[in-house]
């Protein structure tokens, strides 16, 4: 892992397995009281409908535009440290595929900025989701009209 800077620890898009544990050390900080965290995992359902399989797609850009949006809150109030990953390839349900930590001096500034930054990452890097029914159809969910980065 690369250790990016003061308060940005890490950005990544990979097709390795997100090692959790891994991330998360990386915005322990003294200062902090308060370490939020999410995990997006695959789920087995999407729109009442059964998942058998999903892969993730991403633009060559991605990893960069993932390091810029993370870059944008890295300056809040109260942020000590921020460490972002996302998995391409294929996954299998419970997979992590989105990790995002924010440490943070106060809970109260460590959430929002978390649930900001995981919209903003799910609006703007541009990856996209592929999903395989149990029925055997397929879809991009979220690829449709303009915005075409990925929604789970």
């Amino acid at each position: 892992m690369v250790i990016m800077d003061d308060v940005l620890r890490f950005a990544q898009v990979s097709s390795a397995a997100i090692d959790v544990p891994q991330v998360m050390a990386l915005v322990s900080d003294p200062q902090a009281g308060a370490i939020a965290t999410f995990v997006g995992a695959v789920r087995n359902h999407d729109g009442g409908r059964d998942v058998a399989a999903l892969s993730y797609t991403a633009h060559p850009s991605a990893e960069e535009i993932l390091e810029q949006v993370a870059q944008e809150f890295a300056d809040r109030p109260g942020v000590h440290r921020l460490a972002v990953a996302h998995r391409v390839g294929d996954l299998e349900i419970g997979d992590v595929a989105l990790f995002a930590a924010v440490s943070a001096s106060h809970r109260a500034e460590a959430f929002p900025v978390l649930e900001e930054l995981v919209n903003r990452i799910k609006a703007a890097v541009p990856i996209w989701k592929h999903q395989e029914y149990a029925d055997g159809t397929k879809d991009w969910p979220g690829s449709t009209g303009g915005n075409l980065a990925h929604r789970n």
